[in-house]
């Protein structure tokens, strides 16, 4: 059902220069999708489903396959993703090789707890077929393992049943840290998803305000309005993120949200992709692009750790108006290297301007402090120290690297 071009993934992986690296559609911010100097293998050219099943809901697709063609696929059918990451432009592979959350991780977890099987190719030629029940093991480091196992051929997901594509959802206006614990408490407690857009700039008496959004599959049959998909059309030359920008962008969005506690029914596009709205908004940053930063600290000390990273975030100078905070659920992660852990997270882009790395390193000595992590998906720059005090698990991961298989990412956090 596919329309790329047809390879031999194996003759490609085993037979190409070295090292080489499995690349999807580049939704990554960080570098683990960048193998500079070096080979990629383009997986979209794999985009072929297999089978779907619509009275179970279980996918076979190949791992160029983009979550938006599932998607399309499914959902007329009553049928979509289990968990789904801020983009549907990602592919399957891409999802499982950083084992992405969404606004559900309190009732479904990350992206791998929904993977059935993979089929992994290897550089040496060899193929594995692993799944929780077959090869636990390798499962376990192919899940979140940032395609250093081997290519991700195939893989078996399954789906979610929902009654329609709508979205009842609600906003709420916080002024406060602790109000925006409580209402994440509260919340998490009867909707399936949860997250909150933050003012990363604190008042003068030091508090921080936010919209805190909840939502649930709704079996209305009256469709929401659709908004228009828009393009940024040029590339400008300098950075439109700026502090008068960020500053004016986050007083509208908070006052547009904070008049009213409504219910409202939303096509699933604007609940869970709303910057899929605007195409190559990335452009916005100008040349030099951005950062994201993402970590998480641990629940026995998210009030006073996320209440210092935003504290020097505001005395920076540098400001975002892509606010996310959210709390995980303390469910056992699926891969060696998957990122989520019970406490909060927040993820913040910053333009690429002079001071901005020096920014991250304050937060970094923070998320250590505290016994977080960075969330290597979105990362390009935290030291090797940080990820291996964050990711205890990483030596155990080292021998099921495939070692014809590299990536900027890994050369700076592993070492090769």
């Amino acid at each position: 059902m596919g329309t790329g071009n047809r390879f031999d993934l194996a003759a490609v992986v085993s037979g190409s220069a070295r090292p080489g690296l499995p690349f999807g559609n580049g939704r990554s911010y960080g570098d683990v999708c960048l193998n500079g100097g070096n080979t990629l293998w383009r997986m979209r050219d794999l985009d072929r489903f297999i089978s779907f099943d619509a009275l179970t809901g279980v996918l076979v697709c190949e791992a160029g396959v983009l979550l938006h063609d599932i998607i399309e696929l499914a959902l007329p059918q009553g049928w979509f993703l289990p968990v789904t990451p801020g983009t549907r432009f990602a592919t399957i592979g891409g999802a499982i090789a950083n084992d992405v959350h969404g606004k559900n991780h309190h009732r479904q977890g990350t992206f791998g707890e929904h993977v059935e099987t993979l089929r992994l190719v290897r550089t040496d030629g060899s193929e594995i077929v692993c799944g929780p029940r077959k090869d636990p093991s390798w499962f376990s480091a192919t899940v979140g393992g940032m395609g250093l196992t081997g290519a991700i051929a195939t893989a078996t997901l399954r789906l979610r049943q929902v009654p329609s594509p709508w979205i009842e959802s609600r906003a709420e206006a916080f002024r406060s840290l602790g109000e925006f614990f409580q209402l994440a408490g509260e919340r998490s407690a009867h909707h399936e998803y949860t997250v909150a857009w933050i003012d990363c700039k604190p008042n003068a008496k030091g508090n921080v305000r936010g919209i805190f959004f909840s939502g649930d599959h709704s079996a209305s049959a009256k469709a929401p309005a659709k908004r228009a998909t828009r393009r940024m059309p040029v590339d400008p030359p300098v950075s439109l993120v700026n502090d008068v920008v960020v500053r004016a962008f986050n007083t509208a969005y908070f006052a547009s949200h904070a008049r009213s506690k409504a219910t409202q029914l939303q096509d699933y596009r604007s609940f869970f992709y709303p910057l899929d709205d605007l195409l190559e908004w990335n452009r916005l940053y100008g040349s030099r692009g951005f950062y994201q930063y993402q970590c998480v600290v641990p629940k026995e000390v998210q009030a006073d750790a996320t209440e210092e990273l935003l504290r020097i975030i505001g005395a920076s100078g540098h400001g975002s108006f892509l606010g996310v905070l959210k709390t995980f659920d303390g469910r056992p992660p699926v891969g060696m290297l998957s990122f989520p852990m019970a406490g909060t997270t927040l993820a913040l882009d910053f333009p690429n301007h002079n001071g901005v790395l020096e920014l991250f390193s304050r937060l970094d000595a923070v998320v250590a402090s505290a016994g977080g992590r960075v969330y290597a998906a979105k990362d390009a720059v935290s030291p090797r120290s940080l990820f291996e005090r964050g990711y205890p698990l990483a030596p155990a991961f080292a021998p099921y690297r495939d070692p014809g298989i590299a990536s900027d990412m890994s050369r700076r956090l592993f070492g090769y």
